[in-house]
């Protein structure tokens, strides 16, 4: 419930940035401002995990780092938007919504990511609430592996506690605003 609370404040709060970038949205590409992306959450369960959009209209829906010539298909503002994980602000609505926790594992998509769903059911990482971002996230984010992205979701189910937490929320404050680990 404290969560869904801060996530409603952080929703009012961030108000001029939603708009400036759903602005800047618009005039790169049009509409729709938001990006709707089937993924997995705790035990499996699907949900719609919201983003602001940060591709053309028509792009392939697959992972960036599957695309064979991803700029072509990434808004020129888009850039910008992922280098400091702006894409992830209207997440706020699946922690209001209960889908979603501030620290957690990253939830998989439902389409393409079967090896990482499959590996984290190895481990039981799909018991987790998926969050806007975690140890995985703190700790190499896309320059990680599947393995490597489940090996340290794993650590942090094992090792979970407030201090952990305040350490990824710390560390998640480094890694946006001084973003080396951000491959598209």
């Amino acid at each position: 419930m404290t969560q869904r609370i801060i996530a409603l404040l952080l929703l009012l709060v961030l108000q001029p940035v939603f708009l400036i970038i759903s602005l800047l949205i618009i005039i790169s590409d049009g509409f729709p401002i938001i990006y709707i992306q089937r993924n997995y959450g705790k035990n499996h369960k699907k949900f719609y995990l919201y983003k602001f959009r940060t591709m053309k209209q028509g792009s392939p829906q697959l992972p960036t780092e599957e695309l064979k010539n991803p700029e072509k298909y990434i808004l020129k503002i888009g850039n910008l938007i992922r280098k400091f994980s702006l894409d992830e602000l209207p997440q706020l609505l699946n922690i209001i919504q209960g889908e979603m926790n501030f620290i957690g594992p990253r939830p998989c998509m439902v389409d393409n990511e079967d090896i990482i769903k499959e590996l984290r059911e190895e481990k039981g990482i799909d018991k987790l609430t998926p969050g806007i971002t975690g140890w995985a996230q703190v700790n190499g984010r896309d320059l990680n592996s599947f393995a490597k992205k489940v090996e340290l979701d794993h650590y942090y189910m094992l090792n979970k506690n407030i201090f952990l937490d305040i350490k990824i929320i710390f560390m998640t404050f480094i890694v946006v605003l001084f973003p080396k680990q951000v491959k598209h």
